[in-house]
């Protein structure tokens, strides 16, 4: 496995890619584990166009279709790739096995940390180069994702998001996590069968979709149960109020990273997100320094920069600490001039904490601090 060690062999982007070109080119099945911000999808499509010939045939696997879109964009900016795409298929990891193996000479898995045992009907039979690209390889070899990514397109080349930072592809950074209680007030309004409502707390209600955790049996109940106890953590409204007051505080440009669109908007009165017709106006107010706040839901599209940014509000951990950790890079790269602090918001004792310290596996424990607001 190869992993940069000195500042002065990654001082760029560059660089880093040509090393790890060579690498997946030197290796039938490797995998990248590549920081965000380095530029994945481009060493892929390097890739590709080095074992070009008239007849190749490339298969893309992708977590949702959407994510064609960058590789898209990639392709359009040299024209030396122009040829290429007509030798791609994109697919997506659920629709995988509806794929003849025999089809295809290279198999790109992007984000092949989400690779499941299902993906094996297919991965067993190919027979040809396999390139894994992922920003958060699985830490543990013995887990499901750590056996598959080893054994299908195991880690030849490390570059974390720390090296990119020490290397100036990445800003500074520090990550502050807020240790929130959940509320033991009955505010919360729930909806019975009947059509009516009563109200409970917070912690009453984390602790009822935590009991139905625990009871279920069959492996429908459980992933119904998990989805239940994610969507209340998100729902919970303490962390509304929290952030509310943290960024009438925070007097420095701050964007914040909500959980839905209702939620954006009533976080901040300027927001960013596919339903808000004033979403461009908004970004290009908040890149010129008229506004200081914004709030949006997905993150912001590859190749936008804020100047003068230093501050980020990272609301839920989404159930998916891969996600988490995209989100704190994707922060880390709006502004490469400027230290990056990073709020993250968790309650205590809950899965969500749970979420949130799995995500911060891949930073620098030096640069995490932990922020208890009932401490103060």
């Amino acid at each position: 496995m190869v992993q940069p060690n000195t500042l002065d062999n990654v001082s760029n982007r560059d660089i880093v890619q040509s090393d790890a070109l060579k690498v997946a080119l030197a290796n039938k099945r490797c995998g990248l584990g590549i920081s965000m911000g380095v530029g994945k999808t481009r060493i892929a499509i390097e890739h590709l166009y080095s074992n070009y010939n008239p007849l190749i045939c490339a298969l893309v696997v992708v977590p949702k279709l959407s994510i064609r879109d960058s590789w898209i964009d990639e392709l359009n900016i040299s024209t030396k790739y122009s040829d290429l795409l007509d030798h791609i298929t994109f697919t997506t990891y659920l629709s995988l096995n509806k794929h003849n193996p025999n089809d295809y000479d290279i198999v790109y898995l992007d984000e092949c940390h989400s690779l499941k045992e299902s993906h094996e009907t297919f991965l067993n039979q190919f027979s040809g180069k396999i390139l894994g690209l992922t920003g958060t390889p699985p830490k543990h070899k013995n887990s499901e994702k750590g056996r598959l990514v080893q054994k299908y397109c195991p880690m030849k080349y490390l570059f974390n998001v720390d090296k990119a930072t020490d290397s100036k592809i990445l800003n500074d950074y520090k990550i502050i996590v807020h240790e929130l209680e959940l509320s033991k007030l009955p505010t919360l309004k729930k909806k019975n069968k009947a059509g009516g409502f009563w109200y409970t707390s917070e912690k009453k209600d984390y602790d009822y979709v935590t009991s139905r955790c625990r009871e279920a049996q069959t492996q429908k109940q459980i992933q119904f149960a998990r989805i239940m106890r994610m969507r209340a953590l998100m729902d919970y409204t303490s962390k509304e109020s929290y952030v509310k007051s943290m960024i009438s505080n925070i007097s420095t440009k701050c964007i914040v990273f909500a959980n839905t669109q209702k939620q954006a908007d009533r976080i901040c009165k300027h927001s960013y997100h596919s339903q808000n017709p004033k979403s461009e106006e908004n970004l290009e107010l908040f890149s010129d320094g008229r506004i200081d706040k914004l709030s949006c839901v997905l993150q912001l599209s590859e190749g936008v920069t804020i100047p003068n940014l230093k501050q980020g509000i990272i609301m839920h951990a989404y159930g998916n600490e891969r996600k988490t950790a995209q989100r704190i890079g994707r922060l880390l790269r709006l502004n490469p001039t400027e230290t990056a602090v990073c709020h993250i918001l968790c309650y205590k004792g809950t899965q969500d904490e749970r979420w949130v310290d799995q995500a911060l596996n891949s930073f620098d424990s030096n640069k995490i601090q932990r922020y208890n607001p009932l401490n103060r």
